[in-house]
């Protein structure tokens, strides 16, 4: 795995055409695909004025999203980001000039976004592999699902409780 590291145009891991970049946000991870000569392409919320990533809170309640061709330094901004294809030991890579190709197809194009289930790293990982998985919408998934699980026993408890309470009197 490449060092994390904050925007260099020369840096000895410079990303090639196709690879994945992971871009640490506050609070999250933002992914993006490197098309070369410093370019990548990612999605960005269809309501902000200029291009932009998804750091604010308005985009995770957003369905829809756009395809942007934008420069590795503007989408870092002063974020850190490391190339990171970890998904090539579980999916072959598609040819650069197949995952190039349906990349610029889908520029400026306006697709539909959800945070668990059809995101940024979705939507990269299918120009890569030709498959959408996201770890970070799993381990949200997962979280949620606990979640709820708990949620759920506590309220049995709580009914069980009250219930023999009211077989004791």
């Amino acid at each position: 795995m490449a060092a994390i590291q904050g925007f260099s145009t020369t840096h000895p891991s410079d990303p090639k055409p196709g690879d994945l970049i992971e871009i640490f946000r506050p609070a999250y991870q933002h992914w993006a695909l490197y098309l070369g000569d410093g370019y990548v392409i990612n999605v960005t919320p269809v309501d902000e004025g200029p291009p932009a990533t998804f750091s604010s809170a308005k985009s995770v309640f957003s369905r829809k999203a756009r395809v942007r061709m934008q420069l590795l330094k503007d989408v870092v901004g002063n974020d850190t980001y490391h190339i990171n294809n970890k998904y090539d030991g579980t999916y072959a890579p598609l040819p650069v000039e197949e995952i190039i190709r349906r990349a610029e197809n889908l520029i400026d194009q306006e697709v539909s976004y959800d945070l668990l289930g059809n995101n940024c790293e979705h939507f990269v990982t299918l120009l890569r592999y030709g498959e959408g998985v996201s770890d970070q919408a799993n381990r949200a998934i997962s979280a949620i699902g606990f979640v709820t699980a708990a949620a759920g026993a506590f309220s049995l408890l709580g009914l069980l409780r009250s219930r023999t309470r009211e077989t004791q009197y």
